[in-house]
């Protein structure tokens, strides 16, 4: 065997190595991950009986925070209850021998996911630091911090504007006054988790507009250019997730909107960053 074909073999391991390696430190992250979502899951499974009658169940209730601030608000302004909401009358109903244990675990491991994901973020920045150049670790420094923000200001939004407007719309809204609510706590957990996850994941619109401009597959002259389309789908993700009513899509298309302008101004950022760079 030549010295070349030797050369060429030790290459191959040293990349077969370096791949071993490499895997070696995202299973390290990915352990880390997963302890920090166990050890908040049992923490929320412990806190089960404060978590479900305190934040599950809140917005059911006449006293929640969102409901007192908007008859303070009305009696402020208006000097009426205009805005006050009324006592909800529901019943929530289980159809399952094991539906309220089995619920237990999957709003434990819901609690844990949203509370551990700032530390999961730090993760996967850790995990793709050393790949980075020094300009683009400066760059990027606060992504764990703005992720994570924008992440838990979209659960409060989700959680303490939606969520209240959501269940009164539907709570009250009657085909006919016959008809009596029965809500399955399945069915109400699983729309509340997927309105106020989902918000969540909407509010990172401005990170993932950051990553697509640093790739160039976005521009602020193209964003700004089909500002109107963008507008147009933003009023119908807001459609979509909302109830059938023009308020509720008014008060998220707002917010969305606003994160859309604020993504033209980080792409335009990123493209100034990368004009000096080639300077």
């Amino acid at each position: 065997m030549s010295l070349d074909q030797d050369h060429i073999i030790d290459k191959e391991e040293d990349k077969e190595m370096s791949f071993f390696d490499h895997v070696d430190e995202l299973r390290k992250y990915l352990l880390r991950s997963a302890y920090a979502l166990i050890i908040l899951s049992v923490l929320s499974f412990i806190y089960m009986d404060f978590i479900f009658h305190k934040i599950i169940i809140g917005p059911l209730n006449s006293d929640f925070f969102t409901y007192r601030k908007l008859c303070e608000f009305s009696q402020s302004f208006y000097g009426n209850d205009k805005f006050c909401f009324k006592e909800l009358k529901y019943s929530l109903l289980n159809t399952e021998m094991a539906g309220q244990f089995m619920m237990s675990f999957k709003l434990a491991f819901i609690f844990g996911l949203i509370s551990s994901m700032p530390f999961i973020l730090w993760q996967v920045w850790l995990f793709i630091k050393p790949a980075l150049s020094k300009k683009e670790i400066k760059n990027t420094r606060g992504f764990v911090f703005y992720t994570s923000l924008l992440f838990a200001l979209g659960i409060l939004f989700g959680y303490y504007v939606l969520c209240p407007i959501s269940v009164n719309f539907f709570f009250n809204y009657s085909l006919s006054p016959s008809i009596n609510n029965l809500i399955s706590i399945q069915n109400i957990i699983g729309f509340m988790s997927l309105l106020v996850i989902g918000t969540g994941l909407i509010f990172e619109l401005p990170i993932l507009m950051y990553f697509l401009a640093r790739i160039g597959i976005i521009s602020s002259a193209f964003l700004r250019k089909y500002r109107k389309y963008a507008f147009l789908v933003i009023l119908i993700v807001s459609a979509l997730v909302t109830p059938p009513d023009v308020i509720s899509q008014i008060i998220l298309t707002i917010p969305l909107y606003s994160l859309f302008e604020l993504g033209i101004l980080i792409a335009a950022r990123v493209e100034r960053q990368q004009k000096l760079l080639e300077q």
